[in-house]
């Protein structure tokens, strides 16, 4: 049996701006998206029985055709018109809804497998293409680098450079829907239509840009948030901000020693996820 076993990465949102509210229904989002070495483990393998199987074993994660990586597998099954098998393991260490894009992560990860194991030989943009239809972020896991995302996330550029920071993540162990998040915004209409660099020499390049609309939602369900960002902040960290949807947040640091320190304080006494972990460039 053919077996793939790849590293599906998170992501964290330097900038997110919420433009406009489409007729579908969906945002017209501007966001600047790093990734970082927070991964998932996902192995696929072709197996002699037809069909799809997910296995996860982490409460909150589907393990059949509700999993986003499941309908992955399925597109390019449908697409390929062949009666494989393909079971699919995947080891989960991305907190879930969590605002670091772990779902979209591993069906991403789960497409580049399945292309190269059936033999496919799908371009990115086709494989992006199929992507968007599975969830906004599913095209910039594919595309693989960091990147300006438009539209509703599917219309990528690329960074040309990002410093190679440390990020102190932080999850107060406390899921939130993205739906509620966006059902809850309220737009102003106002929008300053500043740009966007493509090129950031250091932390406080990085740290003018950081903003996120969504930010003031989640804050309001869940202060913690906020108690985050001032321990991070007051832990040494460049700057802070909660990630996508939240209710994740992360500190930027330039030194390594540093990230870490402040990891061992804020996670002392406290029931949170916290890690150190890269930033991808």
């Amino acid at each position: 049996m053919k077996s793939l076993t790849l590293k599906a990465p998170a992501k964290v949102n330097y900038r997110l701006d919420v433009l406009h509210r489409r007729p579908d229904g969906y945002h017209d989002l501007r966001m600047i998206m790093q990734r970082i070495d927070l991964c998932d483990e996902i192995t696929i393998t072709l197996s002699d029985i037809p069909g799809i199987q997910v296995s996860c074993g982490r409460d909150g994660v589907p393990d059949g055709p509700e999993n986003i990586a499941w309908r992955a597998a399925n597109a390019l099954l449908s697409l390929s018109g062949r009666e494989a098998g393909i079971d699919i393991a995947i080891t989960k260490n991305i907190p879930v809804a969590a605002g670091l894009g772990g779902g979209s992560s591993d069906a991403a990860t789960v497409l580049l497998g399945v292309n190269e194991l059936l033999g496919l030989g799908l371009s990115t943009e086709r494989l992006m293409e199929i992507g968007v239809t599975l969830g906004a972020d599913v095209p910039f896991f594919v595309f693989g680098k960091n990147a300006l995302a438009e539209g509703i996330g599917e219309i990528l550029t690329v960074i040309e450079s990002v410093p190679p920071l440390w990020l102190v993540i932080v999850n107060p162990n406390i899921p939130v829907s993205t739906a509620w998040v966006y059902q809850s915004l309220r737009l102003t209409g106002e929008w300053n239509g500043d740009t966007i660099p493509r090129f950031f020499k250091g932390v406080d390049d990085v740290c003018a840009v950081l903003s996120n609309d969504l930010e003031p939602v989640t804050i309001g369900k869940y202060p913690v948030i906020g108690e985050i960002k001032e321990r991070l902040i007051a832990e040494g960290a460049a700057g802070a901000l909660m990630s996508g949807s939240g209710p994740t947040v992360f500190g930027l640091f330039e030194v390594e020693e540093e990230a870490r320190r402040a990891a061992r304080s804020m996670a002392r006494a406290v029931d949170w996820f916290v890690t150190t972990v890269r930033a991808l460039v």
